[in-house]
């Protein structure tokens, strides 16, 4: 991939007047793009709302007038080659329509005089008088090697480096910082630890997810140790995502169905954990936004986020009743739904990073019938009630975990989910009463939601995965 002084070298030598680089380092993009005007010998000046405009050519204009400022540019240009100027967070400005006609103007001069109006912002904020006059570009955040040479940098010391297997978790877990960012989580963990971990890492991107306010990073301490039965689709994920598989070959996910209570929310949980990555949670409830475009924008920017925090796991829990609107969403929302399902659809067949997107279901008729094509995910499972083994499994892990005898009689539990197990043996501690006993107050789902369950056993017979005993479900 071509760097950021590459790709706007090629723009500005084809002339182009107005380029907008959305990034959140803005001293490293002027520094590519000074580096870029030494080597060409382009003439560069720039402008920010505190040191106002500054270049070689000492050019004059008040600190606080963006007016001028871009006035001025025109004294830029050179008899041979480009001349740039660089203007700092100026979306802010572009709320005035005297600055919005003085970019105007200068723009369409610019192509003539080969001075161009750089801008750096955090946003793609272009007022619709200037959409056709600039091309936006992107400043990428670091790669691993540009984090690696950062980490160098912090650690003074050889024993301060992690080597092998555990450097390069330590370069997972930096994926998707900014260089400062990085820097200083790497200071971090040596002022913790005496030496650069994961764990300070992992720490700031915990805040950085619960500023955006779209995703959440799950910190639980669950694995598969935690969960009876469902061995193919534990195997699978495992297998999928192993290290030192085809670098070639990236895993998509794995949509689970299944009545409630049956334990996909908790193998979601646990494969984080098992497989050494983080989890997000993304609730689509939480990306409706109430202003018109917010929920497209929403859904966009999380899903950059999860894209960033690559390698992880990304889940989403009940799919099917965050997109239950999607199929009549123009007459309730004015479209707003299918278009988010659009672009959740769109990701999972076109993404590159390496997320792996683990979605639940209990209803696969709230699910658009293009949700479950091929190459969406990699395999959809379904998940039934436990049979007589896994049961046992489950009661085992739950009497322990609450402590209870494990040779008390227990109760009949033929279509008992996995939910159903752990708030018996929740209730008998709690209470301080037999297992028999406490099954009086337990209700089955297989018995309150018969008719649904049936109907969703013969829809995932011959369609699904088995997920305890791998192959095609029959029903």
């Amino acid at each position: 991939m071509a760097t950021l002084a590459e790709r706007l070298a090629d723009y500005i030598r084809a002339c182009f007047s107005g380029i907008w680089i959305e990034t959140h380092e803005q001293a490293d993009c002027l520094a590519e793009i000074a580096a870029l005007c030494r080597h060409e010998h382009w003439p560069l000046a720039s402008w920010d709302l505190e040191r106002g405009l500054q270049s070689a050519g000492q050019i004059d204009a008040p600190a606080n007038d963006p007016l001028t400022a871009i006035r001025a540019a025109a004294g830029l240009a050179a008899p041979e080659g480009a001349a740039l100027l660089v203007l700092h967070n100026f979306h802010r400005f572009l709320q005035s329509l005297e600055i919005v006609q003085a970019m105007i103007h200068q723009l369409q001069a610019g192509k003539q005089s080969r001075v161009c109006l750089v801008v750096l912002a955090p946003v793609v904020a272009i007022p619709v008088e200037l959409e056709k006059l600039f091309v936006v570009l992107e400043h990428a955040l670091p790669a691993r090697e540009q984090l690696a040479e950062i980490a160098r940098s912090i650690a003074t010391e050889a024993q301060e480096l992690p080597t092998g297997d555990q450097f390069d978790r330590v370069l997972d877990a930096a994926s998707g910082l900014t260089r400062l960012e990085a820097e200083s989580a790497f200071a971090l963990s040596l002022v913790r630890q005496g030496r650069i971990e994961p764990a300070a890492l992992w720490e700031l991107k915990a805040q950085l997810l619960k500023k955006s306010g779209l995703l959440r990073l799950y910190r639980g301490e669950e694995t598969f140790a935690d969960l009876g039965g469902l061995e193919a689709v534990k195997e699978f994920c495992t297998r999928a995502l192993r290290p030192g598989r085809n670098p070639r070959v990236r895993p998509r996910g794995v949509l689970l169905l299944s009545p409630p209570g049956c334990g996909k929310s908790l193998l979601c949980k646990a494969l984080g954990q098992e497989v050494g990555r983080p989890t997000l949670l993304l609730d689509i409830g939480a990306l409706m936004g109430s202003l018109v475009g917010q929920t497209e924008q929403n859904i966009r920017q999380a899903l950059r986020l999860a894209d960033a925090m690559q390698p992880c796991v990304l889940f989403c829990d009940e799919l099917d009743k965050g997109l239950a609107g999607a199929a009549n969403s123009g007459p309730t929302d004015s479209g707003v739904a299918t278009r988010l399902f659009g672009t959740l659809l769109t990701y999972l067949s076109d993404h590159e990073s390496d997320v792996f997107f683990v979605a639940t279901a209990n209803s696969i008729a709230r699910l658009p019938a293009e949700f479950t094509r091929a190459e969406r995910f990699d395999a959809i499972y379904f998940l039934d009630l436990p049979g007589a083994a896994q049961r046992r499994a489950i009661w085992q892990l739950h009497l322990n975990k609450f402590g209870l005898d494990p040779s008390q009689p227990r109760p009949i539990d033929a279509d008992w989910t996995g939910a159903e197990i752990h708030s018996c043996c929740r209730l008998a501690a709690l209470l301080d009463v037999p297992l028999v006993d406490a099954a009086h107050r337990i209700v089955p789902v297989a018995r309150t939601a018969a008719e649904s369950i049936q109907e969703l056993r013969r829809w995932a017979s011959g369609r699904c995965l088995d997920a305890q005993a791998g192959g095609i479900y029959q029903a």
